[in-house]
């Protein structure tokens, strides 16, 4: 038996752990409990093993080092800035005011709201990075409201809860700087090779939430009209900025179709980089995109003949466009050449020029009487600039290499501050910002690190025996024996990430699974005929860039499963949060007087469904489009190369004199 045990230990200390965890047992001493355990065994069984146990008692004195190790690790020192930027906005009333001005611009359209909600959620993700606070945030605010003008209640909780757990891909994430550290990458890299697939997850909720008003059309009503406020009060005006607007956008749609088509189709089909599905999901983007402008266009005619428009929507849409021609002229002749850090550059630019027109729009308005902006476009650009200026001090830094995740995370943590204390004196309000809230936030940061940091260190100890018994060669034999290859080895890993994702929360599975792993990913991507396919296409050439990049897209990948962990029942972190805010027995509607209905846990769970669903078409895109994540580098010009040896070749030689020590001395 003890024989037995020896040649086996190392699969029987991953399941004890399982059990534990399944007990009940907090994961911090879980791991750390099993790691000692197992430690004390396998020192005694050390002889039975023939060599595959490789403990001795004078390993224990290597873990205070490793603790040290925990501590002082500068990458970790970026999640406590992010949770507390996050918590300082979500305090201030920034998510208040952004859904309520996005929920009145989308709210007549059918399904407004859920768009809204959508919509806030990333923008949300990618300031605050905290589940926790959006879920909440979204719940307390939009929640009442669709329950009023009568949103289905699964698609209003599943919207709500999905569009909370995007920041948990969209950067700055905690999970992807986790991840970062377990898989040993560099923040920034993950940030950027995440940033488009949390768009692109976006978009497909609000694919969906179309698809439900379609088939659905009572699941998700549009607001009356004197629901939603800022509508114009002079119609002769609000026909003339209508009819204006609308001229523009179809020129420029025109002038857009003419000069850039040719460009427009290679650059999206070309995106998805080579290979049949690729081609198809190219295909298919385009085609959709050519649907949505053809009906943007039929719209746009219809409003240039009658001069009716919903508020005055055109006048936004014309500045955002304006404001992204602007943003892409400007970055594109710099030397950013593509990928993440082009979007959020061309961005932070869009928002300046966009802010720079509302600012002037202000001013004539209030001094000359006369405005081209609508209310309700001028409203959305000063509610959406800060949080977007927040987002270009945080990403834009990190993507541009001027400063480090944990800098860029410092930044907004004042960034947070200051938007905080600007908004108190505008609105005149002390509850915007105070020290209660400086100090509410300040306590959930320190208590979610401290977490952090035990879990840490307790998946330290259980590493320190699991290493010690071969336990990493025992799953990485087991992994890179799959059949199918690369592809055989991600279904598996995904598959088993997902499942285990109903008992065990994200930081369980990056502190855990994720190192097991890593080893394992690493030999398939050097070693198998497949990666190397796929790593030639985006010009990935030696062993080191092959692994340094493919890890990314392997934690991108492992980034957005687990954001089924806190979607899916029956321990999904978002559900919790939403149920903890739903209204669990009958209330009074506040503006309708009307008795409505609680909210059921069954319907939370019910909703979240078919979110989970599309999180997993989501990995498996990321999985067969590895061009979401990588950009494709580009190759050395050996023209520059050839000048530059030439220039070093042309350097003068210096002369160093001699120096005269003088006589050796004698002895």
């Amino acid at each position: 038996m003890a024989a037995f045990i020896a040649h086996n230990i190392a699969p029987i200390m991953f399941a004890s752990l399982v059990v534990f965890l399944l007990l009940g047992y907090p994961v911090a001493f879980a791991l750390a409990g099993c790691g000692l355990f197992f430690f004390v065994v396998g020192v005694e069984l050390a002889p039975l093993s023939h060599g595959t146990i490789h403990l001795d008692w004078v390993l224990l004195q290597t873990l205070p080092e490793r603790v040290y190790g925990v501590m002082s690790n500068d990458v970790l020192l970026a999640i406590p800035f992010f949770t507390f930027m996050g918590l300082i906005l979500e305090r201030s009333g920034m998510a208040e005011d952004l859904l309520d001005t996005i929920g009145q611009l989308f709210g007549t359209v059918r399904g407004g709201l859920a768009y809204a909600v959508i919509f806030v959620g990333a923008l949300l993700a990618a300031t605050t990075g905290v589940v926790a606070a959006s879920v909440i945030s979204m719940g307390l605010i939009s929640l009442p409201i669709m329950l009023r003008y009568g949103y289905d209640r699964r698609l209003a909780t599943g919207v709500i809860a999905a569009s909370g757990t995007l920041a948990q891909i969209i950067p700055p994430s905690l999970v992807l700087i986790v991840m970062a550290d377990q898989l040993g990458a560099d923040v920034g890299s993950m940030y950027e090779g995440a940033f488009v697939p949390g768009l692109v997850l976006s978009s497909m909720y609000a694919f969906y939430v179309f698809l439900v008003t379609v088939f659905f059309p009572k699941a998700a009503p549009g607001l009356p009209a004197e629901a939603v406020g800022f509508r114009e009060t002079n119609p002769r005006s609000a026909k003339i900025l209508a009819r204006t607007n609308a001229g523009f956008i179809l020129a420029g749609l025109a002038a857009a179709a003419v000069g850039f088509a040719p460009g427009v189709k290679e650059t999206v089909v070309s995106g998805f980089a080579s290979g049949a599905v690729s081609e198809i999901l190219g295909s298919g983007a385009l085609v959709l995109i050519v649907a949505a402008l053809a009906l943007f266009a039929v719209k746009l005619v219809k409003v240039l003949t009658t001069g009716e428009e919903s508020r005055g929507i055109l006048s936004l849409a014309f500045l955002v466009i304006v404001a992204g021609i602007v943003g892409w002229w400007v970055i594109s002749r710099s030397e950013t050449k593509g990928g993440a850090d082009f979007v959020i550059l061309a961005m932070s630019v869009a928002v300046a020029f966009s802010f720079a027109v509302a600012v002037v729009n202000y001013v004539c308005d209030r001094f000359l009487g006369f405005r081209f902006l609508s209310k309700i476009a001028q409203q959305t650009t000063f509610v959406m600039v800060p949080p977007l200026a927040l987002i270009f001090l945080v990403l834009g830094t990190i993507f541009i290499g001027v400063a480090t995740p944990t800098e860029g995370g410092a930044m907004g943590a004042s960034g947070a501050m200051l938007l905080a204390a600007l908004k108190r004196y505008l609105d005149k309000d002390p509850s915007r910002f105070n020290f209660t809230i400086v100090k509410q936030a300040t306590e959930s940061t320190a208590k979610l690190s401290a977490f952090v940091v035990f879990i840490l260190i307790g998946a330290r100890v259980f590493s320190l025996t699991f290493y010690g018994v071969n336990g990493h060669v025992w799953v990485e034999e087991l992994l890179s024996s799959l059949p199918g290859g690369l592809y055989g080895f991600l279904i598996v890993v995904n598959l088993a990430v997902f499942f285990l994702a109903f008992f065990l929360d994200f930081f369980e599975l990056a502190f855990i699974i994720i190192p097991l792993l890593k080893p394992a990913a690493e030999k398939i991507f050097i070693t198998d005929p497949t990666a190397l396919a796929i790593a030639a296409q985006y010009g990935l050439t030696t062993p080191e860039d092959i692994a340094k990049t493919m890890i990314i897209w392997f934690g991108v990948m492992l980034g957005v499963n687990m954001q089924t962990s806190f979607m899916h029942p029956p321990f999904g972190f978002a559900l919790f949060f939403l149920r903890s805010v739903a209204p669990r027995n009958p209330y009074k509607d506040k503006v309708t007087g009307k008795l409505m209905e609680p909210i059921k846990t069954s319907q939370i769970y019910w909703g979240a469904v078919p979110f989970v669903v599309i999180q997993l078409i989501m990995v498996t895109l990321v999985m067969t489009t590895p061009g979401l994540v990588v950009s494709k580098k580009e190759a050395p010009n050996l023209a520059d190369q050839k000048k530059a040896l030439e220039q070093l070749n042309n350097i003068p030689a210096i002369d160093i004199p001699g120096l005269d020590l003088g006589a050796p001395p004698k002895f």
